[in-house]
């Protein structure tokens, strides 16, 4: 829930995912179902359609915990109407991103990170760019 939005979101999903030696390839579909906002600016109330979307990663694993992916997503759906009027946004975007992982140790990684919008109808026109520290535990590693 995003308490500022005055509404709940649940996004079920499913995925699958085959390896081929260091190479893996993951594919997902879910979508997102919404809540009304039944106190959405000057007291209207908000309705949005489901959002439905697909993503697919192509990941390599270069060794000795280095690892890089190339991803791409497209999103549809998300019309959202105000007090009946339904609203002329309708989201149809796509994105691609690549990220490289580097370990640090055992437990520790530095993640970098980018994706763009590839083509966007609604939303999702930006390009973004980041780092992440991330930390590993449990058997297994």
């Amino acid at each position: 829930m995003n308490i500022g939005t005055n509404r709940w979101s649940i996004k079920p999903d499913i995925g699958i995912s085959k390896a081929f030696g260091p190479l893996t390839l993951e594919l997902t579909a879910g979508v997102t179902f919404y809540t009304n906002n039944e106190e959405y600016f000057g007291g209207t109330t908000l309705e949005q359609d489901p959002v439905y979307s697909t993503q697919a990663h192509v990941t390599y694993d270069f060794g000795r915990g280095v690892w890089g992916a190339l991803d791409g997503t497209y999103d549809y759906g998300g019309r959202t109407t105000v007090n009946g009027v339904r609203g002329e946004d309708v989201q149809k975007n796509s994105r691609g991103g690549a990220t490289l992982a580097l370990p640090v140790d055992r437990n520790n990684s530095i993640k970098l990170y980018a994706s763009t919008g590839v083509s966007t109808r609604t939303g999702s026109d930006y390009t973004l760019g980041g780092i992440a520290w991330q930390y590993r535990w449990g058997s297994g590693m």
